[in-house]
C-alpha cells in the first residue's frame, strides 16, 4: 500500500496509460480522481477500481477549459479534503508532415497537450502547498527530446511540458513538491498503436523488426504505471526535475 490515504488526480485517466495508473494507485491505496472527457470509459474505468475495493471518482473534465478544471478540483477538495498526487497525463498526438500542418492542428495540440498541464499544475499546486507537500508527474515523451518526423508540433508539446515539471521542480522543491516526467516510447494502447498506423501511411514504417531495433518490443502500459506509481510515492522522495525515460534504451542509444 504505497498510497495509503493519498489522494490522487490522474488527467486522461480512461483508457491506456491513464487507465492503468488509475488502477494501480487505487489498488496501491490511494483515492483516485480521474479527469477526462470520454465519459463512459471513465466510468467504466471507476466502477472497476471499486469492483477491485479501490474508491475512486469520474469528473467529466475538459481539462484545457480552465471553468471546468476550477469545478473539478473544487469538487475533488470538497470531497477529499486534499489532493497529494497528481498525473498530469491527458494528451493527444497529431501525425501529419510539418508543411501540411495548420494552424488549428497547432492550436489543438497545445491547448490539450500543453495548456491543460498548465491549468491543472497551477491550480493544484496552491493545495500541495497547503498540505505541506505532494508529487506530480507530467507525461512528457520520447519525443520530448528527440525529434521526430511527421509529429513537429507534438514533439514541440512534449518538450514544452517537460520543460514545465523542470521548472515546477526547481521552484516549489522548498514546498516538498516533487514533479517529474515521464518520457516512454511506443506504447500498446489505442494512442500508440494509432501512431504506428498513421506513421506507416505515411511511409515511415515501424513493424515488429524496426521495434525491436529501437525499444526492444512494445512497452506494456501498465510498465509506464509502476514508473509512475514509483514517483508518486515515497520510495522516490529524492527524485525531483528529471526526465524519466520509459523506452527500454531507446534514448540513450540515440
Amino acid at each position: 500500500m504505497k498510497l495509503k490515504d493519498k489522494i490522487a488526480i490522474v488527467t486522461g485517466g480512461a483508457s491506456g496509460i491513464g487507465k492503468s495508473t488509475a488502477e494501480l494507485f487505487a489498488r496501491e491505496g490511494a483515492k483516485v480522481a480521474i479527469l477526462d472527457i470520454n465519459e463512459k470509459e471513465g466510468k467504466k474505468t471507476i466502477k472497476l477500481i471499486k469492483k477491485n475495493g479501490g474508491k475512486g471518482i469520474f469528473l467529466k473534465t475538459n481539462v484545457s477549459k480552465s471553468n471546468q478544471v476550477i469545478k473539478s478540483i473544487n469538487h475533488i477538495i470538497k470531497i477529499f479534503g486534499e489532493i497529494n498526487i497528481l498525473f498530469n497525463h491527458a494528451g493527444t498526438i497529431i501525425v501529419k508532415p510539418f508543411h501540411k500542418t495548420t494552424e488549428k492542428d497547432y492550436d489543438y495540440l497545445m491547448d490539450i497537450n500543453v495548456k491543460s498541464a498548465f491549468l491543472v499544475c497551477n491550480k493544484v499546486l496552491p493545495h500541495m502547498k497547503k498540505n505541506g507537500g505532494g508529487s506530480i508527474i507530467i507525461t512528457s515523451s520520447i519525443g520530448g527530446e528527440k525529434g521526430f518526423a511527421y509529429e513537429a508540433v507534438y514533439c514541440m508539446s512534449k518538450g514544452a511540458v517537460l520543460q514545465l515539471a523542470r521548472s515546477i521542480a526547481i521552484e516549489y522543491r522548498d514546498d516538498k513538491i516533487r514533479c517529474n516526467a515521464i518520457c516512454p516510447g511506443f506504447v500498446k494502447t489505442n494512442h500508440g498503436l494509432s501512431e504506428i498506423v498513421q506513421l506507416d501511411k505515411l511511409g515511415q514504417n515501424w513493424n515488429e523488426e524496426d521495434l525491436r531495433t529501437v525499444q526492444g518490443r512494445l512497452c506494456d502500459p501498465f510498465e509506464v504505471a509502476n514508473a509512475v506509481l514509483y514517483l508518486a510515492s515515497d520510495q522516490s522522495s529524492f527524485v525531483n526535475g528529471n526526465a524519466f525515460y520509459i523506452d527500454n534504451g531507446w534514448y540513450s542509444k540515440g
